[in-house]
């Protein structure tokens, strides 16, 4: 944490948008510690730049004027920096306190409730099956293979649909058999490389998927608790695995399997080229812990992944245009290519080696999945491209996989 003299922005959504024809920045924090959302001028958004931590208010004042060549004085950015520390924008201990007084209150209920419930799915029961049931367009048999691992989207629903329920639906034999499920979710708050872990329960409105706590424990034994549980407060509206344990649920709603809910943070400093996941003892500590602890247990893992984030809508400079989604379909099967595989390496290297630029924010979930179950060859269930803007020049690409 950057104290107070040395102004720190915590990582938060940052998205420029229009209005009144001038540039502004909207600022969110995905993680729902603050509840508040605001948008800035440009010039404010240029400031904020400079708040890294590593420097104090004069020092942010003249890089600032450096750069723009704008006078701006001290008691500006005092007052600015006040504003942002009330709405919880900086890591400093108000942040701190009102985030621990959050993941306390977390904690202490009986199960994490659905989050996305009413917006994304229905919230009855019966109303949740059958809004499922209409994105089963394809028949699909259940194989009779041993799957031990799932890769599926964790985009809308409404988008979605089909490719999730062609998968879990292949899936369906391997779910009833499970003796645990082990669930990889992209974290989007995430930080760098972390891997966060919780011991409550996920709710659908199909009742409570038990966690498998003496797991959860044992991985966060391997890894020590402040490195497993320090995000926790992310499970707490992050929706990669909900939308992924309501499939779960929804093919195993009388007995659920119990769930080890783990959710995976950025890989930019690995895709940059900094370091090598490959090495990361973290991720060796996680993998093995998972292994022992699982011995002799039937585990589906299971990736909650959409892949690629492209066009405008994600700072791409132009809309895409046909020519440019048969090339990003390319890419993206060269992946799958990988994933059926059951090659970590392989996967993680192509993206490394063009800087992840088509954004795929399934990366974490799906290496360590692929990591997790060592040796094994797949299929790809389905492949789809789902609109990202009304101009329908950004897309967000998924995919639905099975691995044996």
């Amino acid at each position: 944490m950057a104290s107070r003299s040395l102004p720190r922005l915590r990582p938060l959504e940052l998205k420029w948008i229009e209005d009144g024809g001038q540039p502004r920045l909207f600022i969110r924090d995905p993680s729902g510690v603050s509840p508040h959302a605001v948008t800035v001028p440009g010039w404010v958004a240029l400031l904020l730049g400079f708040c890294d931590g590593s420097r104090d208010v004069e020092e942010i004042r003249s890089a600032f004027e450096g750069r723009t060549g704008r006078n701006i004085v001290q008691q500006q950015i005092t007052d600015l920096l006040d504003q942002l520390d009330e709405l919880l924008f900086l890591d400093t201990p108000r942040f701190q306190a009102a985030r621990d007084a959050q993941i306390a209150e977390f904690r202490t209920r009986p199960f994490r409730p659905p989050s996305h419930a009413g917006a994304v799915y229905p919230t009855d029961p019966t109303a949740l099956r059958k809004a499922l049931d209409t994105y089963r367009r394809v028949p699909v048999v259940p194989t009779e293979r041993p799957i031990r691992g799932v890769i599926c989207p964790h985009i809308d629903y409404q988008r979605g649909g089909p490719v999730y329920a062609q998968t879990w639906d292949r899936a369906a034999a391997a779910v009833q058999d499970a003796d645990v499920v082990i669930l990889f979710g992209t974290d989007h708050s995430g930080g760098a490389g972390k891997v966060t872990l919780t011991r409550q329960n996920y709710a659908t409105p199909l009742g409570v998927l038990p966690t498998a706590v003496d797991i959860v424990d044992a991985v966060a034994e391997a890894i020590g608790p402040e490195e497993a549980f320090g995000e926790e407060i992310h499970h707490r509206k992050e929706h990669s695995i909900e939308l992924a344990s309501v499939w779960l649920h929804s093919v195993r709603h009388r007995d659920p399997p119990p769930m080890v809910p783990v959710l995976c943070g950025s890989f930019y400093r690995f895709t940059d080229g900094e370091e090598d996941p490959a090495t990361d003892s973290r991720f060796d500590a996680v993998i093995r812990a998972l292994r022992e602890s699982t011995r002799g247990k039937r585990v589906l893992a299971v990736a909650a992944a959409d892949m690629a984030h492209v066009g405008p809508a994600f700072g791409d400079p132009r809309p895409y245009s046909d020519q440019d989604r048969d090339g990003l379909a390319a890419a993206d099967h060269r992946l799958l290519g990988a994933i059926v595989d059951g090659d970590a390496a392989g996967f993680f290297g192509q993206l490394r080696d063009v800087g992840d630029c088509n954004r795929i924010c399934g990366l974490p979930p799906i290496y360590l999945t692929l990591r997790f179950l060592g040796q094994t060859r797949g299929e790809v269930i389905d492949y789809d491209q789902c609109p990202a803007d009304p101009e329908n020049g950004s897309f967000v690409s998924i995919a639905g996989v099975v691995l044996e």
